[in-house]
């Protein structure tokens, strides 16, 4: 791969958190409370334990207070909701996640939108869903939201561009193709049921992969010089590694889309550093607009 083809996610996630650090200090010696972010994990999904245990640090080294609840795999829907309202009132906090999947007792769909829109830094309560479809200001899922900055740290400006995402999730896809509508694309939706679903994407000039399907956008499926934006990360087996051993792979073949495209991000090192970057852009936002303060336009 050459590598002056490669969207390097990790850096300009660094970038990012320092740049949201430094918001984080100015903010503070205005004489604002150092921003919380309260992040709830329940049960113990190994994944999920890892990605929080990376939510925690990064929150902690952009100078936020990281204020961290586990429960028990039992807690019951009641529970979940009285802890919520109570984050909901607490003033030194000023976003929460709640770490998905919960377990089967639990409406996800309930709590999500139990949460405080103010605080919903996941973006993901249907008012803050709503606003950003209609495109009033609104706190952003944190995915697209990354994947947007990489594409026009690439680009400069987006508008005309033909862009295809594969995937419809209410997480990814959904806010993916209204971000690039906001930046002026022209913007198809493709899915398992999509028609010619490789001609489809054979058009686009970015093509934003998040269907969950471990290498299944090949170079035959990409445009010389297109610009892949790669979401997917799947644990697949490599026995070339040794018995029960696994890799990490995205939803694209990156060596053929790569020999074709004119950026590509890799997996990993690409969009899943850029999530929890923007994770803590989003609870900076919530910080300064709860209390009346222009968000520094240096974090996006």
């Amino acid at each position: 791969m050459d590598p002056n083809k490669v969207i390097d996610g990790k850096a300009f996630a660094a970038g990012l958190t320092q740049r949201i650090g430094d918001a984080v200090a100015e903010f503070t010696a205005a004489g604002h409370p150092q921003p919380g972010l309260a992040v709830v994990l329940v049960g113990e999904d190994p994944a999920s334990q890892v990605y929080v245990r990376n939510k925690i640090r990064t929150t902690t080294e952009a100078g936020m207070r990281s204020i961290e609840y586990k429960l028990d795999v039992s807690t019951s829907q009641d529970e979940l909701m009285a802890l919520i309202e109570k984050l909901n009132q607490d003033d030194e906090v000023d976003g929460i996640l709640v770490q998905l999947p919960l377990p089967k007792q639990i409406d996800g769909d309930a709590v999500i939108n139990a949460i405080d829109p103010e605080k919903d830094v996941d973006g993901f309560h249907v008012i803050n869903v709503g606003r950003l479809s209609i495109g009033l200001d609104s706190l952003i899922p944190c995915t697209p939201y990354g994947c947007i900055m990489l594409l026009e740290d690439h680009f400069g400006d987006l508008s005309g561009k033909s862009a295809v995402v594969v995937g419809r999730s209410n997480i990814v896809g959904k806010p993916m193709a209204q971000l690039l509508l906001s930046r002026n694309c022209t913007v198809t939706v493709a899915h398992s049921r999509t028609a010619n679903l490789q001609d489809v994407c054979r058009q686009a000039d970015i093509v934003v992969a998040a269907v969950g399907r471990p290498e299944m956008i090949d170079g035959d499926w990409i445009k010389e010089g297109a610009v892949v934006i790669d979401v997917g990360i799947n644990r697949v087996p490599a026995p070339e590694r040794g018995e029960g051993k696994f890799r990490l792979t995205g939803d694209v073949d990156y060596e053929s889309a790569g020999a074709k495209a004119s950026a590509i991000t890799p997996v990993p090192g690409g969009v899943g550093p850029m999530t929890i970057a923007c994770l803590l852009r989003n609870t900076m936002v919530a910080a300064a607009r709860r209390r009346g303060v222009e968000v520094p336009s240096s974090i996006g």
